[in-house]
């Protein structure tokens, strides 16, 4: 029988459908090949970006081969660094000027590698370039949030093959974030405790839902989950910001990430994806609110969302904001705890 569940975090409701069953040979994907004559992202072809802002380099001088990481600013960004951050009224609505940033973190030289077949020293690489991305930008005060995602396939919104991801600062506080931030704030107000730890040590002792565990991460199918094999990977100790994280911990972070990804791989046949990493904003004073983020280094746990696009919202999703899921976390999770990843 079908179930509507809760999600305690991002405070929406799903419809987990276990009457459709569906299991991962009803999903296996066929990937899109994207056409690419001269891709910008490979070796040789660095003059075709803009000038790098950060790279990690086994050689060479900036913009030419020899690395291994590249950052570039994203030729059609969606927002622009230049200028003021202005808020007006117009009639009934809010208009802000379009300030951001918008980055390209260009994740390996080699065009036909995935992330899921990077080595542990490799993810380690993209990972140190996210954390001093974040820590450069949030020195730009105008900046209040950063969202950092990875589109896997054409599915998901890839533009290009070559695997990358990005980065997009914005001068206020997404929705999606600012429900977070506040569920996570409310909770420890009133327990004296963050949910995500509290989540983690129930999804731990629960079992059923956890996919993979190191000595530092979890991977857990969410409870409530929108999507079919939709993952959570969580830091086991409390950690409110990933950019404060040290090279061992990217590094076995790195490892919980390498699985997770082989995982969805081998089980659901590469699939497109999106992943998303949820992290704290950076704590700079606001007009008329000097205790905003007060307690936010106790409160919030920085975490990675990953959905593999698998099925597509319709006019149901769209017209109720409920989500429905035709394979329950519980299935997700065992079919991905019995991969077979020595294939």
């Amino acid at each position: 029988m079908s179930e509507l569940r809760f999600d305690i975090i991002k405070q929406h409701w799903v419809i987990i459908a276990t009457e459709r069953g569906r299991r991962p040979r009803d999903f296996q994907n066929v990937p899109k090949v994207i056409d690419t004559v001269a891709c910008p992202f490979c070796y040789g072809y660095e003059s075709k970006t803009p000038p790098e802002i950060f790279a990690i380099r086994e050689y060479g001088a900036a913009n030419t081969p020899g690395w291994k990481v590249r950052v570039i600013p994203n030729k059609y960004p969606a927002l622009r660094v230049e200028g003021d951050v202005k808020s007006r009224g117009y009639g009934l609505y809010n208009v802000r000027e379009g300030i951001g940033a918008h980055e390209v973190i260009i994740e390996t030289p080699d065009h036909k590698k995935s992330m899921a077949d990077f080595s542990q020293e490799e993810i380690t690489d993209v990972l140190k370039a996210y954390r001093a991305r974040f820590l450069d930008l949030r020195n730009d005060f105008r900046l209040r949030y950063m969202v950092l995602f990875k589109n896997h396939g054409v599915q998901a919104g890839a533009s290009l093959s070559h695997s990358h991801s990005q980065l997009i600062a914005v001068p206020l506080t997404p929705p999606v974030a600012s429900m977070e931030l506040e569920v996570s704030r409310e909770f420890y107000q009133k327990n004296e405790r963050c949910i995500f730890c509290d989540l983690i040590e129930f999804e731990l002792n629960a079992g059923v839902r956890v996919v993979s565990e190191t000595s530092d991460y979890i991977v857990t199918a969410p409870y409530a989950s929108c999507f079919p094999f939709e993952l959570r990977l969580y830091p086991k100790q409390h950690l409110h910001d990933f950019a404060v994280m040290n090279d061992m911990q990217l590094s076995n972070l790195a490892l919980a990430m390498k699985d997770m990804l082989q995982r969805i791989k081998v089980v659901l046949g590469d699939p497109p994806y999106n992943f998303i990493l949820h992290n704290s904003p950076p704590v700079h004073n606001r007009p008329g609110k000097p205790d905003y983020w007060g307690s936010i280094k106790w409160d919030y746990h920085w975490h990675i969302e990953l959905v593999p696009r698998l099925t597509q919202i319709a006019g149901f999703e769209w017209g109720t904001g409920f989500y429905i899921n035709s394979t329950s976390p519980e299935d997700a999770a065992a079919f991905l705890r019995d991969a077979d990843l020595s294939l």
